[in-house]
């Protein structure tokens, strides 16, 4: 069993050390972090503020140490399976959005989904996600039965991110095995979440992640950095409301414009405040899985690593067949996340991988 105690107390003893090479502005965040465990907004907004080189790659190097002290440096992989690009929903800055008609729209049959997923499970992956848009085709009972036959057969735990379904329906994927979800919030601002969302509720949004919170799923939420009229403010909030909302998986990436969407000549958002965020939300929400998100990564592959060193913990690597994935476009010039490389390049950073995952890739082929 982890003996967290240890870990904290391990850890406030080298974020004491590591005060002796910080300026002044640093340390007041220490400081507070050794007080409280975690930032409160102003901290939060400050680190977000940041523009000059030095003080940010300081503030990554206490987050980083926050990470590695109380998670390991293990960086988990997830595999991702987008097994529909059909939505019913019209988020301006979505490219699968039900009204953009310039792209050839797939469904995975299930059979298909489930090999896939035992592929990615013999591959060495610990965790399958189910990823699509808001699709009703695939029924609250086919997912149930999906969901099931991947955990209880492959052994493997199952995560899903298919947006808004009824309370009945996750309260049946729980049963069914499903132990996380992802449903992001995009922005607590609610000027501009009703602006970029056409079709969807504000307050059901936020009650359906309290309401999963409460059935036992780890929940996964987070936000888009770049959007129209945001403010450094409003992301400070975004990460002050996952803190007191329970929040346990954070996914936050650039927004980044995308072809035939109303938002395709907004200016893509910034790789640099995306590591900001990342770090300011490793420091108020220290035991979060925080994935370095493939947003980033497409708009800078090299960020993406980066971000294993400024508060990530997680990479999630694509098992969507090439057939499928290049239709899957959420937003323009998605890259593909391979597992083998993806894995090399963090054990080349000296970084580690789960020892299943280790294993099944590279001492099994050796």
């Amino acid at each position: 069993m982890i003996d967290i105690s240890k870990r904290i107390e391990r850890l406030k003893a080298r974020l004491i050390d590591l005060k002796e090479e910080m300026p002044e502005e640093i340390n007041k965040v220490i400081d507070y972090f050794l007080k409280h465990m975690t930032l409160n907004y102003e901290k939060v907004l400050w680190i977000l503020s940041l523009n000059e080189k030095g003080l940010k790659d300081k503030i990554y190097k206490v987050a980083d140490v926050v990470n590695k002290t109380l998670n390991t440096d293990i960086i988990t992989l997830k595999g991702v399976i987008e097994f529909s690009n059909y939505c019913k929903k019209n988020c301006y800055y979505c490219g699968i959005r039900a009204q953009n008609d310039k792209i050839k729209r797939y469904r995975i049959p299930v059979d298909e989904i489930f090999e896939i997923a035992k592929n990615g499970v013999k591959s060495g992956l610990t965790t399958i996600i189910l990823q699509s848009g808001e699709d009703d085709y695939y029924s609250d009972e086919d997912m149930e039965r999906l969901i099931y036959k991947i955990h209880h057969e492959l052994k493997t735990a199952v995560s899903i991110s298919i947006g808004e379904r009824s309370k009945e329906a996750y309260e049946r994927f729980r049963k069914a095995g499903a132990s996380k979800v992802l449903l992001k919030h995009e922005t607590i601002n609610r000027k501009i979440f009703e602006n970029i969302h056409p079709d969807k509720d504000y307050d059901l949004r936020i009650e359906l992640l309290d309401y999963l919170v409460k059935l036992g799923y780890i929940t996964g939420s987070g936000n888009i950095i770049g959007l129209p009229d945001q403010t450094l403010e409003d992301i400070a909030k975004d990460i002050i409301f996952m803190k007191e909302h329970n929040i346990k998986m954070i996914g936050i990436g650039p927004f980044i414009s995308t072809y035939n969407t109303p938002l395709e000549n907004l200016e893509n958002g910034s790789a640099e405040l995306t590591l900001n965020a990342y770090a300011a939300t490793r420091l108020t929400i220290p035991f979060a899985q925080m994935p370095a998100t493939t947003a980033l990564g497409t708009i800078d592959r090299d960020y993406q690593f980066k971000a294993l060193n400024c508060g990530c913990n997680v990479i999630m690597v694509n098992l969507t067949p090439d057939e499928y994935r290049e239709n899957y476009n959420i937003y323009d010039e998605k890259i593909k996340v391979d597992l083998l490389g993806t894995a090399q390049k963090i054990l080349d950073m000296g970084l580690k991988i789960p020892p299943y995952t280790l294993r099944n890739l590279f001492i099994k082929e050796a």
